[in-house]
């Protein structure tokens, strides 16, 4: 990532805080390189627990759409996909978790090394977030893959 991309990452990620030039400020400074940002402004985020979550962003990039911001903890353990504002009041799906409106997250610096939660596919500052309808596509093919493998 670029350092303009960076910049513009960031920029885009502290407008969800409310107070956008303290996020940012804090942010630089915490020595995890970490911020918790409120869901369901900008973004609300879709948690896929387990081995779905790489298998699922592998079949996103497969597809035509662009794929929004991707998060995962360092032992894959959870892969988080931030999607439209609103999503996780009507998602209906068995081992996928919503943070929405007055949940946190945790978010890692794009371009910095972290510990415990990195950017799998770190947001570029355009605002692109990945489509739910191709996310429960890709999970189901995910989950049809699987299957094949037992």
């Amino acid at each position: 990532m670029t350092a303009t991309g960076a910049d513009a990452a960031v920029d885009w990620l502290v407008s969800a805080a409310p107070d956008p030039d303290a996020c940012r400020r804090a942010w630089e400074r915490n020595p995890l390189g970490v911020t918790l940002l409120e869901a369901g402004r900008l973004w609300d985020v879709l948690i896929v627990e387990g081995p779905l979550g790489r298998p699922a962003l592998e079949a996103l990039a497969r597809g035509r759409e662009r794929t929004g911001p991707v998060l995962s903890d360092f032992r894959g353990a959870r892969t988080g996909f931030l999607v439209p504002p609103g999503t996780t009041a009507g998602w209906l799906g068995t081992g996928v978790r919503g943070a929405g409106p007055g949940t946190w997250i945790v978010v890692p610096y794009p371009g910095r090394a972290t510990g415990g939660v990195r950017w799998l596919v770190p947001p570029d500052g355009t605002g692109t977030l990945t489509d739910p309808v191709a996310l429960e596509l890709a999970l189901h093919a995910a989950v049809a893959a699987r299957a094949r493998e037992w």
